[in-house]
């Protein structure tokens, strides 16, 4: 109904009832604080809140002093489901100096009273008109005491999502609230990626309300969906239920889940056997009030303050209870910070004159000082604790989730705002650091409609008479993997084997059949197809359909049935053997960097074994030869010169070791090179066909089009469309493409026809094929699942098989074989530990060649009492170098023996003392 026509047929309303009302104005003693209720007394919530309300006005009464002396006066309003007198009741508590209002009842009242709560200042709380859209902002008096149906609509939500079901019907009653709700529910189910896939509304007008519910079910019985959130009130509730036993959809293919008027049917009253029988196996929700001794002693007390009263316990008297001492403990806050009950007229109203008596409609003074007082309420009540965060709304809301069975109803576990789904109470958790993961989401069993133990499908195809449509591509080559006969007007083929195959795995029976899509004459576009889904053209479609990502966003494929990556098919030609092929296993790099390291070490081999070693000197044409045969000779382990030297000894040694990993490679793969029949292709891989600007070929109809152009930036111009087999063979020996960029099924089926041609490189993108199925179709699922049994089963393989040959043209492999050819990066390493060890010993040498030359240099500068320039060292230092080491002890020798002769008075050699030959053996 038109919210704006509403507010207007209210608004006269109003005007019209105070000139009635305003005669009943009567002043407020100090000693008494008048409070209303608004409610239809005779529905399960009005009788348990008339109870419960007594009662807490009562227990706020027995003690004088918790109100300064004041006593609470509660008047209670019977609207008895009618809007009017709704409208009425709030009038006239706002002409009797009301401090606060408890309801209405329903959310369509509380839209419309809410506005007069706001003119007026008189706080209005609500446990029962739950409408999420009832905003604090628009309606700041109005305060909603209970969780509103925001989360009781993401619990259902997150009970939908784990018990896996992505599309629900959606019943409910016309009616604000409740459309609200379901508004709410339906944007709780989009973030799990479920939606309502049909809406089925009640109208509340009692006359024929039977038929028109049964005709509803009718509708919903041949909806796809078999998951039903029933949204409504108590006694429409029933009547739906007990119509969908009747209509037989309260079997074992159903879920129905109930919003909380049904636990508060069965938690309130005795259930007959007839009703029973209409809600087993519906799950509802149950606000959640934890246990205390506060709650038991309420509990206790319950049969005798309900005056023997049949009457169960519900939540909502919990709700009502706490509501009367959240205005209680607001207004001892309120008159202990001195505030008063004091009412003035509205001088807006005065303005309308005649016969309205609107200056009856007084204005609470100190309303805006009690709503602040409600709003910072801090206190524990029978429901919990009860506090209000800045929104409004409930600080800890949670719910228990009933499973009705028998007689009554089972509980399975809890849903909590901070938890999510569990089987622990909430209070137990909010100790525990925050868990929503799916893995922590848990129930307990549940018994379905149908008494089965089963969960159900939750979905059926509709019935309708409709087959489902299978779009099938009508291909024109690689007609293996799926073709039409037009003959025998049949589809067939590997694709729609497996498709068959799975479909008979499923539990039920699927209706369908196939429908060609393509002129014959080409391939026809594969993201056309899909889009033919999205657009209700086909229900589904089957072939060899790549998954890819711009399609998964649009459809929902299957498990894959077989890999397709892209792979690059090119023509190879035949290796010819040459005089020169024992050049081949090395690469021109590596030959000169083995050339290289080669006179390298026999360079500093010459260098360290030099001044101690006769076989590295002679004449310089001698060395040069000897160092160029050591260099060389050792490739062969040939060399005759011994080292003595240990430096030497230890490069000796590294080297022979990168010799012998060398020769061991050159070895092999000249083997394989002379043994081996070798094909080449001028392209290696996708690097390199990307970077020759050939032209490159693709399937007509494939993605591999917009692949390239798109994921590997190649120029359009450059992309040749192949429509067959034949087509690939003729373009590649005449050169018209240098490669063929397909799928690897279809690169197979082609090699096991041509020869000449071979896959090269490696596969380059890793992808699959899928059949697919609209979003959130069950069936793709459930086809999932099948493909896996396939697979499991070794089905699949036969049918592979069956339909696909692995076997290739000739002798030859698929898959062109990489060059064995060696290069520089497979031994880089041994190169570097090599040339390091040179260095090293190079470097040694040279620390001790410099510090014997310098000990030397000393002491021929003492024997001649004299230095030379710094060219003269220089010379001196290569003549050292170059001289045998030897030779140069023997001279140092006899420059000392005549250092010393001349120091005893020229003196020779046998006549010298003993204490001067002991100093000459010294130096010696």
């Amino acid at each position: 109904m038109d919210s704006y026509f509403i507010m207007m047929r209210t608004f006269w309303l109003l005007l019209m009832s105070v000139n009635f009302l305003g005669c009943f104005s009567v002043s407020q003693e100090n000693n008494v604080v008048n409070i209303g209720a608004i409610f239809t007394f005779s529905s399960i919530t009005g009788r348990v809140s008339r109870i419960a309300m007594n009662a807490a006005v009562h227990d706020v009464n027995s003690d004088p002093k918790f109100l300064g002396g004041r006593k609470l006066a509660l008047s209670m309003h019977d609207s008895n489901y009618n809007g009017f007198l709704s409208i009425m009741g709030a009038i006239q508590f706002m002409t009797t100096e009301t401090a606060a209002i408890i309801g209405p009842q329903t959310s369509e009242m509380a839209h419309v009273l809410s506005h007069l709560a706001n003119e007026l200042h008189v706080p209005m709380l609500s446990f029962t008109a739950l409408d999420p859209t009832l905003s604090p902002l628009q309606f700041p008096y109005l305060i909603q005491t209970a969780p509103t149906e925001l989360f009781e609509m993401t619990a259902i939500a997150d009970m939908i999502s784990y018990f896996g079901y992505r599309k629900i019907t959606a019943f409910f009653s016309e009616d604000g609230q409740s459309e609200n709700g379901i508004a709410a529910l339906e944007d709780k189910l989009v973030e799990r990626r479920c939606k309502i896939s049909y809406k089925a509304t009640i109208s509340l007008e009692p006359e024929g309300i039977h038929d028109r519910i049964r005709k509803a079910l009718i509708k919903v019985s041949q909806m796809e969906s078999r998951v039903i959130v029933l949204h409504t009130y108590s006694q429409t509730g029933l009547i739906v239920l007990d119509e969908a036993k009747s209509l037989g959809m309260l079997g074992k293919e159903y879920v129905w889940i109930a919003t909380a008027w049904l636990s508060t049917v069965v938690d309130s009253t005795p259930v007959s056997s007839q009703v029973g029988r209409s809600m087993q196996g519906v799950l509802t929700l149950r606000p959640h009030t934890p246990n205390s001794e506060r709650k038991s002693a309420f509990s206790s007390r319950w049969y005798k303050i309900s005056n023997n009263d049949s009457i169960g316990l519900i939540p909502n008297a919990l709700y009502a209870y706490d509501t009367v001492w959240i205005i209680a403990d607001a207004l001892k806050r309120f008159f202990d910070q001195g505030g008063k009950l004091s009412f003035s007229s509205n001088s807006r109203l005065k303005s309308f004159g005649g016969s309205l008596n609107l200056s009856a409609l007084s204005i609470f003074d100190g309303g805006e000082q009690l709503l602040t007082s409600i709003l910072k309420c801090n206190m524990t009540g029978l429901t919990g604790p009860i506090n209000f965060r800045p929104d409004r709304s409930a600080a800890r809301p949670a719910y228990d989730i009933l499973n009705i069975v028998g007689s009554g109803a089972k509980q399975i576990g809890y849903w909590s705002n901070y938890s999510g789904l569990s089987v622990v109470p909430p209070e137990k958790l909010y100790a525990r650091p925050t868990n929503r993961s799916s893995s922590n989401q848990k129930l307990h069993s549940v018994v379905w409609p149908g008494k089965s133990e089963s969960k159900p499908r939750g979905w059926t195809f509709p019935k309708n008479g409709r087959k489902l449509r299978i779009g099938v591509p009508n291909r024109v080559s690689f007609k293996n993997f799926i073709s039409e006969d037009k003959r025998l007007g049949v589809v067939d083929g590997y694709c729609v084997e497996v498709f068959v195959a799975a479909v008979k795995l499923l539990p039920y029976a699927v209706p369908y059949e196939f429908v060609v899509f393509g002129d014959g004459h080409r391939n026809p576009s594969y993201d056309d197809l899909v889009n033919k889904i999205v657009s209700h053209e086909f229900d589904a479609a089957v072939g060899d359909i790549s998954i890819v990502t711009n399609r998964t966003k649009i459809v929902d494929f299957t498990q894959p049935y077989i890999e397709s990556g892209l792979v690059i098919l090119a023509r190879t030609r035949k290796l010819r053997s040459t005089a020169w092929a024992f050049l081949r296993p090395f690469s021109p790099l590596m030959w000169g960097v083995t050339a290289a390291f080669c006179l390298i070490v026999g360079a500093v081999v010459w260098i360290l074994e030099h001044r101690v070693n006769d076989e590295f000197r002679g004449s310089p044409k001698k060395q040069l030869m000897t160092v160029l045969w050591f260099s060389f000779s050792t490739m062969f382990l040939a060399h005759r010169e011994n080292t003595v030297s240990t430096l030497g000894r230890l490069v000796l040694i590294v080297w022979l070791f990168v010799v012998l990993i060398i020769t061991s490679s050159y070895t092999a793969s000249l083997t394989s090179i002379i043994t081996v029949q070798q094909l080449t292709s001028s392209i290696t891989g996708i690097e390199s066909l990307i970077t020759s600007q050939d032209h490159i070929g693709y399937q007509v109809g494939s993605f591999v089009e917009s692949y390239l152009i798109e994921e590997l930036n190649i120029a359009k111009s450059r992309l040749i469309p192949l429509g067959s087999q034949e087509e690939y063979a003729d373009a590649l020996k005449r050169g018209t493409v240098t490669a063929v960029v397909d799928e690897q099924p279809y690169v197979r089926a082609f090699l096991s026809k041509y020869c000449g041609f071979q896959i090269v490189g490696q596969e380059f993108t890793k992808s699959s094929w899928g059949f697919a199925f609209s979003r959130d179709s069950p069936l793709a699922l459930d086809m999932s699942t099948a493909i896996l049994e396939l697979s499991e089963s070794g089905e699949l393989e036969k049918i592979n098989d069956k339909f696909l040959n692995n076997k290739y043209c000739g002798s030859q492999s698929s898959q062109l074989e990489p060059s064995v050819q060696l290069h520089i990066q497979s031994f880089s390493g041994l190169f570097l530990i090599c040339g390091v060890a040179c260095f090293l010993a190079v470097l040694a040498y040279f620390c001790s060649i410099v510090r014997k030359f310098s000990q030397h240099d000393s002491q021929a500068s003492e024997s001649s009492h004299r230095s030379g320039s710094l060219s003269q060292r220089m010379q001196k230092f290569l003549s050292f170098v170059d001289e045998k080491e030897e030779v140069a002890k023997n001279r140092l020798k006899r420059k000392r023996m005549e250092m010393f002769s001349r120091t005893n008075g020229k003196q020779n050699g046998a006549s010298i003392s003993g204490s001067n030959r002991n100093e000459i053996d010294y130096f010696l």
